[in-house]
């Protein structure tokens, strides 16, 4: 069962990360670039660390929404170039600019992923 719920998050991880890629290479504006890519990439980061870690889901999810969060208030404080990072790939992942929607989009994809996960542990 174990193995089967992993190879659930590899599957889940890969497909999210092809779609993140789709968007961030094919659109550049818009509700799907700028929202639906916020709100699934919380759920990405949480597949991706279920693959490693067997903590109770909820520990995780909550990680994961307070690193999403803490990344975006590191652009709300300029802190990439604070360090003078100027690497491209680095600064597209991390990102630039504040937008407090995208604190929303990181709350109601792990919203949906404690949904998820509480309602799979409610039907064993």
């Amino acid at each position: 069962m174990i193995l089967k719920l992993i190879n659930n998050y590899k599957l889940l991880s890969f497909v999210l990360f092809t779609i993140e890629l789709l968007i961030a290479c094919f659109l550049k504006t818009g509700f799907v670039r700028h929202t639906l890519g916020d709100y699934l990439v919380v759920i990405l980061m949480y597949c991706f660390v279920k693959i490693f870690i067997k903590k109770h889901s909820n520990t995780i999810a909550f990680g994961v929404l307070i690193f999403a969060f803490i990344i975006e208030f590191s652009q709300l404080f300029n802190v990439l170039d604070l360090l003078n990072i100027e690497n491209k790939l680095i600064r597209i992942v991390l990102g630039t600019t504040f937008e407090m929607t995208d604190l929303i989009a990181y709350t109601l994809g792990i919203l949906t992923v404690l949904i998820i996960e509480n309602s799979k542990n409610d039907s064993y």
